[in-house]
């Protein structure tokens, strides 16, 4: 099933309920997606009492593919109207017909702009809110548009902070340029393809977009390639019945078993096509993955930029893939499902090394990309699916065992670490493990979040080996949720702290995020903050100014 059919759905902005279609998914039919676009628009217009039209789409992730026999059942309504515009959810769902299982198949957001009535000013009636979750829906929608709004502004940051590191890809030998995956397709607008307005469907759009990505995305993996995302992007112009519209598409860079593919799409009237001089209408970015036939994930060639262009598309795609990563929190706003172990005195030797093990494991890891470098203080992150890892690598003049003892001892984690407000010393397990009790401030308007901590350290068993520092969520009974705060959870994250010299050392942070951690680190990886980078200066400059004498 095309991603563009699941957005020419029906997006029904209703403010007293969700509106929901039903539908069997046939061979080859494709009728239904005008109908559903008509009826997506005629429903903003119901909202509005104005003419609407799409103005950006958010990034979309595709959890489920929906096959032939399948039923797809798509919920919508409008969760918020802002003074001319208002962003309506989607979610889609497909329903297996012989065994009855259900599942998601993606949730979108899109922004629907009211047109204005001669030189009269649009001012949008606001949306009713009816139940708590209409309510956790309304604030959403407000972060969203944020990000929306900075969108461009925070592209061009990361652009410019890109140029500060080499990129080590560009020297390998097995690098492959991108030439060979070129497609160029030209479509004609024809009546149904439009809806009332004379305005091409933007699901049509998307289709044709999708049918050159997915070729130039073949081309390189040589194998057909699985649609995973598309990132945020804006309606840039309309095209009209009549309308001849180009898409090229390219591969712009590779991340291990995944691709970026570009499409621009321009429009060209009569006399525009008789002078070779287009509409720039529509730039999109689809990111996709492979796998081989034994259903084993396709890790795909890296690419060496050659061209003056291919280094810009080369970096934007590097830029996208931190924003998109960012984004991940505020535009889906997964609910968090409890993973903690429950802490067991009988096996605490058990959990005390397992907390240990996973914290090595998530370090040699494989695929570690870097995202942001400054003097003393490199960003890494790993992309796993659905789950998101974070490495601060951060370089300090201080010993190996100084920055052990101070990074151990979690109550001193409040001097220097903005995202902690309290940790407090629950249970002194052994001379190595502690249970800490921790609070964290608000984000997003939340309440504060508090955990229940693990930490285990360890000692290397020669001098110049690495240092350990291990955290991971517990459940204690001691320690029960408490209406004031949300309780959140930490699936694995710690310190390596690796001696240069007798003077220096080498402090790696990691973070496996889940849903509860990951809005305090949502803004650092999409680009619009630097709190982490301001944690790990705070770090670096807390260590730098301790003594041997401070601590022992």
């Amino acid at each position: 099933l095309h991603w563009n059919r699941l957005l020419g759905g029906l997006w029904g902005p209703r403010n007293l309920g969700t509106t929901k279609y039903t539908l069997l998914l046939l061979t080859g039919d494709r009728g239904y997606t005008f109908e559903a676009e008509f009826l997506k628009l005629k429903e903003a217009e119901k909202h509005a009492g104005v003419s609407c039209v799409t103005a950006s789409v958010d990034d979309i992730q595709f959890e489920e593919a929906a096959r032939v026999g399948q039923v797809i059942t798509i919920k919508a309504k409008v969760t918020r109207a802002f003074n001319t515009s208002m962003e309506i959810s989607i979610k889609v769902m497909v329903q297996d017909m012989l065994t009855g299982t259900e599942k998601l198949v993606s949730v979108a957001f899109s922004t629907f702009v009211a047109k204005p009535v001669g030189e009269e000013k649009i001012h949008l009636k606001p949306v009713r809110l009816l139940t708590e979750q209409d309510r956790v829906e309304h604030d959403l929608a407000s972060e969203r548009r944020k990000v929306r709004l900075q969108h461009e502004d925070t592209f061009q940051s990361l652009m410019q902070e890109s140029s500060k590191f080499e990129d080590p890809v560009c020297d390998e030998e097995a690098a492959t340029g991108t030439s060979g995956t070129a497609v160029q397709s030209i479509e004609l607008v024809l009546p149904p393809h439009a809806n009332h307005h004379g305005n091409t469907f933007g699901g049509q759009v998307m289709a044709w977009m999708e049918s050159s990505a997915t070729i130039a995305a073949g081309r390189l993996c040589r194998g057909h390639p699985f649609l995973k995302s598309v990132d945020m992007f804006k309606f840039r112009g309309a095209s009209t019945v009549g309308d001849r519209l180009v898409f090229s598409a390219v591969v712009n860079n590779t991340f291990q078993s995944c691709v970026e593919v570009g499409v621009r799409v321009e429009a060209f009237n009569c006399q525009e096509w008789a002078a070779g001089r287009g509409r720039h209408i529509n730039s999109a970015f689809l990111i996709y993955t492979a796998v081989d036939h034994g259903e084993e994930p396709v890790t795909f060639p890296k690419i060496k930029p050659i061209s003056k262009d291919d280094f810009r598309r080369y970096r934007g795609a590097i830029a996208r893939k931190r924003i998109r990563l960012g984004r991940k929190y505020v535009i889906s706003h997964k609910e968090e499902v409890p993973i903690s172990t429950h802490w067991d005195t009988s096996k605490q030797a058990s959990l005390s090394q397992g907390n240990v093990e996973a914290l090595r494991e998530l370090a040699a890891r494989r695929g570690w990309e870097v995202t942001s470098a400054l003097e003393k203080i490199k960003i890494y992150t790993l992309e796993e699916q659905d789950v998101i890892s974070v490495w601060v690598e951060k370089r300090v003049k201080g010993p190996a065992h100084l920055a052990y003892h101070l990074l151990s001892d979690f109550t001193k984690r409040p001097l220097w670490d903005p995202h902690y407000t309290s940790c407090n010393l629950i249970s002194q397990v052994s001379e190595d493990d502690q249970i800490y009790h921790i609070t964290c401030p608000k984000v997003n308007g939340d309440k504060p979040k508090d955990l229940v901590v693990l930490v285990s350290r360890r000692k290397p068993p020669k001098d110049g080996d690495t240092y350990l520092v291990a955290a991971k969520s517990v459940v204690l009974p001691a320690i029960p949720p408490s209406p004031r705060y949300s309780r959140g959870e930490v699936v694995c994250a710690g310190f390596l702290i690796q001696p240069a010299d007798s003077s220096s050392c080498t402090v790696s942070y990691l973070n496996q995020m889940s849903a509860s951690i990951l809005p305090y680190f949502a803004g650092n990886l999409g680009g619009w903050s630097k709190s982490i980078e301001e944690a790990a200066a705070s770090c670096i400059q807390f260590i730098e100014n301790a003594t041997d004498d401070a601590v022992f």
